[in-house]
């Protein structure tokens, strides 16, 4: 979007809790939008609250992991339905807390490229999949519920005071058990990206530099960063006791030939560019689906 004076406006990048932003890696890269849940505003407080960011950017990308209260995801859909627009985009990204804030600042970074918004809406399931989170945690007994299976084993030890597991969530689901104090360590890391990343990690209640001292050379990583923890961290992991990282790439440039390799494609239903499969903003797929096939002769009826 052009704003006044023809100064470009990038497409506003949203979140549900302050929380979700992480640092801007330069000076280019805008901030993101933090959109009040339910406690904080109410309806019409949030109608204009939209209705001001569309005015300004003109498109809103807001990421809608499943682990959002159901009152704020119900907020949300409920704003766009009244404003009738399709101006906004809700994205149902299923990452961890820390690893959601990371997507959102690779969003942000692209936000002031020359991608139109419907490009960077759908590029967030492509960049989603660069995206390596997980935690160290004291805890296992109510993580099968995130995903990553645990067996009787490791529910058993989760009651030992001492016990640490290093747990990754996405994209391939790995949990090992450290030993006491972190002992044997190295055994225990995942196997990481195999790309030039840069480490964000932030603590709970666990007292342990495990993610920084072993993770992080491991897995040959640029830099890192430490983060204060997300407040839904500590219920999507199931314990307090946890350190959260995130690791996905941090160089713009990067991520531009990423999303511009891409083949783009226009929306079938509402216009606008898309990447992969299906529309950002309407959630239309590419194609249309299939006709549905005609009945068996069998059911047909037969003549005398």
């Amino acid at each position: 979007m052009w704003g006044n004076g023809g100064i470009h406006v990038p497409t506003a990048i949203a979140v549900t809790s302050a929380d979700l932003v992480l640092p801007a890696p330069d000076r280019h890269t805008p901030g993101a939008a933090v959109l009040h849940p339910p406690e904080q505003l109410d309806l019409e407080g949030a109608l204009a609250e939209t209705s001001a960011l569309l005015e300004r950017h003109g498109h809103l990308v807001a990421l809608v992991p499943p682990w959002l209260p159901r009152a704020t995801v119900q907020r949300l859909h409920t704003v766009r339905a009244i404003l009738e627009t399709d101006r906004i985009a809700l994205l149902g990204i299923d990452l961890p807390p820390l690893g959601t804030a990371l997507l959102v600042r690779q969003l942000r970074q692209l936000s002031v490229c020359d991608f139109s918004p419907g490009i960077i809406a759908s590029a967030a399931r492509l960049l989603s999949h660069y995206v390596y989170a997980g935690a160290l945690l004291g805890s296992v007994a109510k993580l099968d519920r995130v995903r990553v299976p645990v067996g009787l084993g490791a529910h058993a030890r989760s009651w030992s005071p001492s016990a640490q597991f290093a747990v990754l969530a996405h994209p391939t689901p790995h949990l090992a058990k450290l030993g006491a104090a972190g002992a044997q360590a190295s055994a225990a890391v995942p196997a990481g990206p195999g790309f030039a990343t840069q480490l964000t990690f932030a603590r709970g209640q666990l007292t342990s530099d495990w993610v920084t001292a072993e993770l992080a050379p491991a897995w040959q990583v640029q830099g890192v960063m430490e983060n204060p923890l997300p407040a839904g961290s500590p219920g999507w992991w199931g314990t307090q006791k946890l350190v959260e990282f995130a690791a996905g790439i941090p160089d713009l440039s990067v991520l531009y030939q990423l999303v511009a390799s891409v083949r783009r494609e226009q929306c079938r239903w509402c216009g606008l560019e898309l990447i992969g499969d299906r529309c950002g903003f309407c959630a239309a797929p590419l194609t249309a689906a299939p006709a549905a096939p005609p009945p068996p002769a069998s059911t047909a009826r037969s003549r005398p």
